[in-house]
This record gives structure tokens, sequence and C-alpha cells, in this order.
């Protein structure tokens, strides 16, 4: 994520959005079935890790967890948690080859604009191990546009999705949907795609 608009909502809102989404990780079953398609001694990506709850559970499995967020207020709650690396960096800062075992991106690359979608997939795809995962979460729908508080948001649909990840590289194996609250207030629906590298 570069839009600065964006990153300022998450800084100024950082613990609000902590708040708001601290009791759903610890029964979240989409972190459940990533979890068990890392090795135990995995290594995994945090990609816009917010202040970490997440990236938390997976330290507590014992994974070596890297995560990375574009707010300083977010990577600042996140480094706090044992076992969490945290550093501010955006998503075209994406880099390395075969490093992941998997990638948690959960509902942070709505944020990246449509045009940048397919760099971000292929950078992802080589920092994964062959047969890594890919989680990845976003809100459903078309188009680009603003919320109420600030964030800029790209919508896909499960079609322009899938092709993406075929695109880059991945093999998606699981979808599933739903609809959530958001720190704007506003209802929302959502796909997660688990996929292989």
């Amino acid at each position: 994520m570069s839009d600065p608009e964006t990153i300022k909502v998450y800084d100024d809102q950082a613990a609000q959005y902590a708040e708001l989404t601290q009791t759903h990780n610890a029964t979240d079953p989409y972190l459940r079935a990533f979890l068990a398609t890392i090795p135990t001694d995995g290594h995994v990506l945090d990609l816009g890790c917010g202040p970490g709850a997440s990236a938390a559970e997976m330290a507590q499995a014992g994974l070596t967890v890297t995560a990375t967020d574009a707010s300083a207020e977010m990577v600042a709650m996140a480094a706090r948690h044992p076992g969490v690396t945290a550093q501010q960096a955006s998503f075209d800062q994406i880099s390395g080859d075969a490093i992941y075992d998997g990638v948690w991106a959960n509902f942070s690359l709505l944020h990246a604009s449509r045009a940048d979608m397919p760099t971000h997939l292929r950078a992802l795809r080589t920092a994964l191990k062959p047969g890594g995962t890919l989680h990845i979460g976003l809100k459903t729908g078309t188009g680009e546009k603003r919320d109420g508080i600030g964030r800029l948001y790209t919508y896909y649909t499960r079609e322009e999705l899938d092709g993406l990840l075929h695109d880059a590289g991945f093999t998606p194996v699981d979808h599933a949907f739903g609809e959530a609250l958001g720190l704007d207030g506003v209802m929302a629906n959502w796909i997660v795609v688990r996929a292989h590298a």
C-alpha cells in the first residue's frame, strides 16, 4: 500500500482497528486452515499485518514470522508480540526468491490499485517456496473507491481474482465468502482464497 491517505487512517486509528479485529483471530478458521499447510519450522510473511494479532498466532504455533505494514503505528503494535519481526514496508517492496512457506495477505492487498495487483502477486509467487501457500482476502465487487473514512479500496469478483492468481502462477484451492463490519462502520462482502504456488 502506498496511498498516503489510507496509511494515515491506519496510523490515526490503529488502536480502534486493533480493538475491532482482536477477538476474531483466535477463532479464525481461515488462519487455522492456512497454518495447517505450513511446515512446523516454516517461515511465513504476514503482508499488511495490521496490529499483529495473526502474526502472533503464527509465532505461537512455532513459525518464523516476518510481518510488514505500511503504517508505522501498526508496525509498532505488531512488534510488541513475542516472536514477531515487524517492519514498515509497502506492497511494492515485496522481494526475495523462495523465502517463505506461506504468505498471509488477509485484507491488505485490497488497498493496492488494480493496475498494481498483477505485479504484487507475481512478487509474492517468487517469494514463496515451490508449493507454498498464499491466503488472500479482499472485498467483493467492482471498481475502486474510498470508504467513508478515506481508505482506498479495490474490489474484485471471484472470477477476476482467480484469473489474476492463475496469471501469477498460483492454483486457487479453496474459496469462502462472507460479510463483516469494517472500521468505517459499514458491512461489506468479502472473499478469501487459499492458493498454492
